[in-house]
């Protein structure tokens, strides 16, 4: 059999599946391969080769995707990859984080009457307390009325089985993943975008595969919520459907706001006046605070998140902004005075950011304001993507798996060469940075160096890939009524 990406990515993904197992984020008391009697694979040299299966399949699976782009795909041999990948991945056990045992703890706690809002995990003792990081055994949770519902519901309905709980959460990840790989080729094609360009940059994507549904993260239900969502505004004729879904993910994570104002914009500019912009913004504040209300009630829950959205300050890593200003201004400080603490820095680097958040927002939201004679779809979801950059880069704590609601849809809006090619290269850095247990190798001069190579070479091979595009852009696959193969491909922008 021809080896093909779709088929190599096949194998490289049972690969991070049988080395999860092993080297993932395994239980800390019991778990399956203490059930089946392989312990052995999760300590010592056993772990140490699980290890092995499972970064290399990580490094392969990179690989793949770029290599499924060389091939010029069709938008549907782009669909068949993101299922033929997704299939091993759903059967792994978690990879990269632990945050699946916080869930079902702080939905534990509800279900027995504590409040995650106030109180740690460590109040409510149990089987899910065992599994959770000992960072966050007590730290409140930050995540909206439906984080918490859904963890009600799952722990109600298994009881106190980790490995059903863990099960039920991958099936919930992988219905929001569903929900992105079925909206993101839509919405490129309600902005006059690629759809297959969509797909290969923001659904097949190894940041998303690996941490949507390796590590079962809320931001696959958020994503999901939010890119219907914003469907839905774009395709019909009024928004509030669309309105209420992004709420919906709001009362998940509230990250899920920022897709908001655009959709304002929107609303405005179907009605042709300005100063519709203030009605059109009362009724989505209004639509979004029933939603959450709602939501709230149904859940049992309260609003004490808004009072987390500050967030954990636990969480250092230069992913951040604020993070990598203080690694890069502390050094030099202390040529000057060697008493100088990093946290100083810190604390004054994560000030100046949450103001530059702010102002960041609010010129992204002006920028890509709806013009004279131009439709507005495509400035919505470009602004919608713009604006999540700036609030990521600016924030307290960043974390990979945050990054998807830029990626699902980075590609949806015939973004410019530049943004297709910082993507691509900064997908494949992310990908490669955090080990199966969740720890990172962003302080590795060595790994930094060797990823940064890679993700240049990788740029500059799909960017020499034959095209007829004369823009240097990333050689555009087929969307519907493909090309058959080995037919020239239409010129179209990137």
């Amino acid at each position: 059999m021809r080896a093909t990406p779709t088929t190599v990515g096949v194998y490289a993904c049972a690969l991070i599946a049988i080395g999860s197992f092993g080297a993932g984020a395994t239980r800390y008391r019991g778990g399956l391969m203490r059930e089946v009697g392989l312990e052995q694979l999760t300590y010592g040299h056993g772990r140490g080769l699980m290890d092995t299966s499972l970064t290399a399949g990580i490094v392969a699976l990179v690989v793949c995707w770029v290599w499924l782009w060389r091939t010029r795909p069709t938008a549907a041999e782009v669909r068949r990859a993101v299922v033929a990948w997704a299939a091993p991945l759903a059967l792994s056990a978690p990879i990269l984080s632990r945050d699946v045992y916080s869930y079902l703890m702080q939905g534990a706690m509800l279900r027995d009457g504590f409040d995650p809002y106030t109180e740690g995990a460590a109040i409510n003792p149990g089987p899910y307390l065992w599994e959770v990081s000992h960072d966050w055994r007590n730290t409140t949770t930050p995540y909206g009325p439906l984080h918490l519902g859904i963890g009600r519901a799952v722990t109600t309905l298994v009881g106190d089985n980790v490995t059903a709980g863990v099960i039920a959460y991958r099936c919930i990840a992988l219905a929001g993943f569903a929900l992105i790989a079925w909206s993101v080729p839509r919405i490129a094609r309600a902005v006059g975008g690629d759809p297959g360009l969509a797909l290969w940059l923001g659904v097949a994507n190894p940041v998303m595969l690996l941490h949507l549904i390796g590590g079962m993260h809320n931001e696959a239900v958020m994503v999901g919520l939010v890119n219907v969502g914003l469907l839905a505004c774009l395709r019909m004729r009024r928004c509030t459907p669309g309105i209420a879904l992004i709420a919906l993910a709001v009362s998940l994570k509230a990250t899920a706001a920022v897709a908001l104002p655009f959709v304002v914009w929107l609303m405005a500019k179907r009605r042709g006046k300005w100063l519709s912009i203030l009605p059109c913004g009362a009724w989505a504040a209004a639509v979004t605070a029933a939603v959450l209300e709602a939501v709230t009630w149904v859940c049992g829950s309260s609003w004490g998140w808004v009072e987390q959205l500050s967030g954990n300050s636990k969480v250092i890593n230069p992913l951040a902004g604020p993070t990598l200003a203080a690694e890069l201004l502390t050094p030099l400080l202390q040529l000057f005075d060697d008493t100088f603490r990093y946290n100083a820095v810190l604390n004054v680097t994560r000030a100046v950011c949450s103001v530059l958040m702010l102002a960041g927002l609010v010129a992204v939201w002006w920028i890509y304001r709806p013009r004279e004679g131009r439709e507005y779809g495509r400035d919505a979801v470009a602004g919608t993507t713009a604006a999540y950059a700036v609030a990521f880069a600016t924030n307290a704590v960043t974390l990979p798996w945050y990054y998807a609601s830029i990626i699902s849809l980075a590609g949806a809006f015939r973004p410019p060469v530049w943004v297709q090619r910082i993507t691509v290269g900064a997908s494949i850095i992310v990908a490669l940075a955090f080990q199966g247990s969740g720890n990172h190798r962003l302080y590795s001069v060595w790994f930094l160096a060797a990823a940064a190579t890679a993700a240049v070479v990788a740029v500059q091979w799909i960017a020499r890939t034959p095209s007829p595009a004369r823009d240097g852009s990333l050689p555009a696959p087929s969307g519907r009524g493909a090309r058959p193969r080995g037919a020239r491909a239409a010129n179209r922008p990137a």
